[in-house]
């Protein structure tokens, strides 16, 4: 919206006195609708907007004194109709720069996402983009971290508030934030401390459960550094589906070794097949000692914590993992082997080893 007018004075006072000095129902209806949305281009607070309206309104009351002799049921008469003329002009007034305000709100929205687009994808003209990311505050050349955010549900009027938020804590042009598909990506600036924590308070507050999960991209620089940040954060919630991980949040820094797993698609695959192969010939299946192997991995390789986490004995998750022994001949208790198993296990998940 364009710089505020003064709403107390000038074409706001006078259009607000005419709307009720002229004739009443649709054609004042209309009127007040247009002034509504005359108030929102001018960038009036819609405050102010209502403000105006009762002044008039005041205003109109004591320019029309009664007359003389007048009796008390026609001054409640003329006041009670004046009422009603500032309720219906203020009621299409609002309704005016409500929509005026929603029509921009959602273009605004609509350029932000796709400025957004045309950054992390770099497709846009250098120029165009770089004279565009200038509105937002962000300076090409400079480094940024990208974070992305998985939230079901997450609405346009969320992410409003989130961005708004940030901006606040942050300060303008440091952050940007908007929604991309099903994702909530939000640019920062390089180096913004606390960013991720503050984006996840933000997160519980709008959705009010723990059903989130935001990753954060490693910190580049220029304009191919903001793509490769956002891939890094959306693979990071990738493998992270895959790989069952729960934690809120998560840092592609401290997953590399993933996308390291899967660069030689066909050497994991072999390592898989070769080391848990023998698993599928055991009874039931080899998921059974797939999912002992990773609550082994998780739990440190406490006996008794796996066992509490998979509901069995002690003594059953010491038949599983003798018994993983006996056909894979890796043990994962044995430091030297421990490794080789994990690799994959973990290589498993990805690839959704056994289809």
């Amino acid at each position: 919206m364009s710089d505020r007018a003064a709403p107390a004075d000038g074409w706001l006072a006078d259009a607000c006195a005419g709307l009720l000095a002229g004739p009443g129902g649709t054609v004042r209806a209309r009127a007040a609708a247009v002034l509504g949305a005359r108030a929102a281009d001018a960038g009036v607070q819609l405050r102010e907007l209502v403000a105006a309206v009762m002044t008039a309104t005041a205003g109109h009351w004591t320019s029309s004194r009664p007359a003389a002799g007048e009796p008390p049921g026609g001054v409640h008469a003329r006041a009670a109709t004046l009422l009603a003329a500032a309720q219906e002009a203020l009621a299409a007034a609002v309704d005016g720069y409500n929509h005026r305000a929603r029509a921009e709100l959602d273009r605004h929205d609509s350029a932000r996402a796709e400025f957004v687009t045309d950054l992390l994808t770099g497709r846009a003209d250098p120029g165009d983009l770089a004279e565009r990311a200038h509105r937002y505050g962000i300076r090409l050349s400079a480094a940024h971290t990208v974070l992305v955010a998985r939230a079901p549900g997450l609405s346009l009027e969320a992410t409003h508030r989130v961005d708004a938020a940030l901006a606040a804590r942050f300060g303008e042009g440091n952050t940007l934030t908007t929604l991309r598909g099903d994702d909530l990506v939000c640019i920062s600036a390089g180096g913004l401390r606390g960013i991720a924590g503050e984006l996840a308070r933000l997160l519980l507050a709008e959705t009010g459960t723990a059903g989130w999960q935001l990753a954060v991209g490693r910190t580049h620089r220029g304009l191919r550094g903001l793509a490769t940040s956002l891939d890094e954060a959306r693979s990071t919630l990738d493998h992270a589906a895959k790989l069952g991980f729960t934690a809120p949040v998560l840092n592609a820094a401290d997953l590399l070794v993933f996308p390291v797993l899967l660069r030689d698609r066909e050497a994991i695959t072999d390592l898989v097949t070769t080391v848990l192969g023998p698993l599928t010939t055991a009874r039931g299946g080899a998921q059974p000692y797939l999912d002992t192997l990773t609550a082994f991995f998780d739990s440190q390789g406490n006996h008794t914590a796996t066992a509490r986490q998979m509901h069995l004995s002690v003594r059953a998750v010491t038949y599983r993992l003798d018994r993983i022994r006996d056909l894979t001949g890796y043990h994962p208790g044995e430091p030297t082997q421990r490794f080789t198993l994990q690799a994959a296990v973990l290589g498993a998940r990805l690839l959704s080893w056994p289809p």
